[in-house]
């Protein structure tokens, strides 16, 4: 099988969830990051039932383009989904809100989490 790389699998995904009524997508590159992957792609689902619906429909369409999913943890109103270098965050517009994580990967891809050495 011949296996994309993980930008065209990222753009992939955000084209499915926006045919789907996802909203707000946005993809963040952490490829020069020590993050445990390399995109991270967030969208909001319209309620917890949309954003259950669009995981399960991700799954099925991904699943024989060879994408292997990890795990899925799901929430009421967040779901993550692992593809091992593809991270897949879909929740609600509050939620999203709540836990302001495009904040915490924008500060993450600036290096402003950078691992500082302690001595004595």
């Amino acid at each position: 099988m011949n296996k994309i790389n993980v930008e065209a699998r990222a753009e992939r995904i955000v084209k499915f969830l926006d045919t789907k009524k996802a909203e707000e997508l946005e993809v963040f590159n952490l490829e020069d990051i020590d993050y445990i992957a390399k995109r991270v792609v967030i969208a909001n689902a319209i309620s917890s039932k949309h954003a259950s619906a669009l995981a399960d429909q991700l799954k099925k369409e991904l699943k024989p383009l060879g994408e292997d999913f990890l795990h899925i943890d799901e929430s009421e109103d967040w779901v993550v989904i692992d593809l091992g270098d593809i991270l897949i965050h879909i929740m609600t517009s509050e939620a999203r809100q709540n836990y302001s994580i495009e904040e915490f990967l924008s500060e993450l891809s600036a290096g402003k989490f950078k691992a500082q050495q302690i001595t004595d």
